[in-house]
């Protein structure tokens, strides 16, 4: 296979009830030359058995972790691993409209930033639309960021070299929104899409699902950064106000 523009990191904890939809919607991507690493970080049920259909495929490669390590350490596996120019995040129980890359390599290359996001249409569990559909901002700072998280792990593309400055960590927290901070605060701007090109699933097991815990998970990514424990509450309290806000209609 030629060198791919774009790998595209999957962690996969029992997941046969969603990942072939997932999958399906990365080999349906256009006009990108792309590899799919999926990081098998556990499987229990048929998981492992679903993805020999895909074994012959050399866009696709498949890792099975001894132990269960978590999710930063599974991704950040596939980040070392990868081959592209840019690296794309999908969890398994999420999929992309087939134009998502294509449309965020132009960004990514015209605005010559090292992160871009989209905005997210909502599924239930079962797979079908609520009807709701969250928008992002263009273009967010740090500053911005901090306060509120738009950055859904699902809809990054982001350098392949600057994501190995910033490996994942803390599994206790919101491990990603750790990371777009940390990547915002040395490289300032993010650039986003406006058109939900990430199809996001309410799973049942799912973070958005309980927002308490969520908002624990905001404090601590705050004080991981180092902020003081009054800032950090006030960081948390003001993402779980616009959490609620934001699935009031879901």
């Amino acid at each position: 296979m030629n060198t791919p523009l774009v790998s595209v990191i999957m962690p996969a904890y029992n997941a046969e009830k969603y990942i072939e939809r997932a999958i399906e919607s990365v080999l349906l991507q256009t006009d990108i030359t792309y590899e799919l690493i999926i990081i098998i970080d556990g499987a229990n049920d048929n998981t492992i058995a679903l993805l020999n259909q895909y074994k012959d495929n050399d866009a696709i490669t498949i890792i099975q972790n001894e132990r269960n390590i978590g999710v930063a350490a599974s991704r950040n596996k596939g980040i070392a691993m990868a081959k592209g120019t840019y690296i794309a995040f999908l969890d398994t129980d999420d999929w992309w409209t087939a134009d998502k890359l294509k449309k965020q390599v132009e960004l990514i290359q015209e605005k010559h930033c090292v992160l871009t996001y989209t905005a997210r249409e909502i599924f239930d569990d079962s797979g079908r639309p609520t009807g709701n559909i969250i928008p992002v901002r263009e273009e967010i700072s740090y500053e911005a960021l901090v306060k509120h998280n738009i950055i859904n792990c699902s809809s990054v593309l982001m350098e392949t070299a600057v994501a190995r400055e910033f490996y994942m960590e803390h599994d206790d927290s919101h491990e990603d929104y750790l990371m777009w901070l940390k990547v915002l605060k040395k490289y300032k701007i993010a650039y986003g899409i406006n058109e939900p090109l990430l199809k996001y699933r309410l799973s049942t097991n799912g973070k958005s699902r309980n927002k308490l815990k969520s908002a624990k998970m905001t404090y601590k990514v705050h004080r991981y950064l180092g902020t003081n424990p009054v800032k950090s509450f006030m960081y948390m309290s003001s993402q779980l106000a616009q959490a609620g806000l934001k699935y009031l209609k879901i």
